[in-house]
């Protein structure tokens, strides 16, 4: 019995530990468009520009003077 107790804790804190990793956003830009995405965008100093994962898996990148607000879901 207690064969199956420790890997089905170690599962269950795994899962729970990658749901809350992921915090999905919406983008809003000066246009009114909203983009939504899978991660929280990440600001590089460098270039000006969010970087983020879309909802369909691709990385993309928006201007900071393009962005209205940023919001979590």
């Amino acid at each position: 019995m207690t064969q199956r107790i420790l890997p089905a804790f170690l599962l269950a804190l795994g899962l729970a530990a990658l749901a809350g990793c992921a915090s999905p956003s919406v983008i809003t830009l000066n246009d009114g468009r909203e983009i939504q995405t899978i991660d929280t965008p990440a600001f590089d100093n460098d270039s000006g520009f969010y970087e983020f994962q879309q909802l369909d898996g691709n990385r993309a990148k928006v201007n900071k003077d393009q962005v209205r607000t940023i919001q979590e879901l």
